[in-house]
């Protein structure tokens, strides 16, 4: 376990090999599970403010299931998440020609239509984030779909933390993910360098 601030990170984050690899997968992350894409508190004013702007990008039924759900939901399990098209894929999900879903969202956000990037869980993937009273557990979530991605990243040496530094620092700031480095890779014990 690696602790810094409120912080616990499991050793999987600095040990394990990960890095997308969309041509494989075909974005099984946006379709597969129970549920859509977990959101903070935070973000739920966003994507109703973002939704206009987001709209044009996404499949008639996707737009249909947020006309008819919301821009957001409270799931079974009491926590807010986006609403999924028949139980399946994210309603923000969109697939591209080659039939790789990709997000919505992130779309109009590199057309500069929104400055949302995405959901942060979804930014994150494949860390799930657990709430505590007085700490955030950080733990790495293996799926049989993310096989390809495992693949590649151990293929390219690239380690969880590091292929999540974009999502890590917007979620803890520079200066956590800095130390965050620094405590891993001055670690003699650890293996995902």
């Amino acid at each position: 376990m690696i602790e810094l601030d409120n912080v616990i990170l499991s050793d999987d984050v600095r040990e394990q090999f990960f890095v997308c690899d969309l041509e494989k997968c075909k974005g099984a992350c946006c379709v597969e599970g129970d549920l859509g894409a977990p959101l903070l508190e935070s973000e739920l004013e966003t994507m109703k403010e973002i939704y206009p702007a987001v709209a044009p990008y996404l499949s008639r039924e996707g737009r249909a299931e947020i006309e008819r759900q919301g821009t957001y939901v409270l799931d079974e399990d009491g926590e807010y998440s986006t609403p999924t098209i028949d139980g399946r894929e994210c309603a923000y999900a969109i697939y591209d020609t080659k039939g790789i879903l990709k997000c919505g969202i992130e779309q109009a956000y590199n057309d500069g239509k929104v400055d949302f990037k995405k959901p942060v869980s979804c930014h994150l993937y494949p860390i799930r984030i657990t709430k505590y009273s007085e700490y955030e557990a950080v733990n790495y979530d293996r799926w049989h779909i993310c096989s390809p991605a495992c693949s590649l990243g151990r293929e390219l040496s690239v380690p969880v933390y590091k292929f999540l530094k974009e999502a890590l620092i917007r979620k803890y700031g520079k200066d956590w993910y800095d130390r965050l480095v620094d405590l891993i890779e001055n670690d003699p014990e650890s293996t995902g360098r």
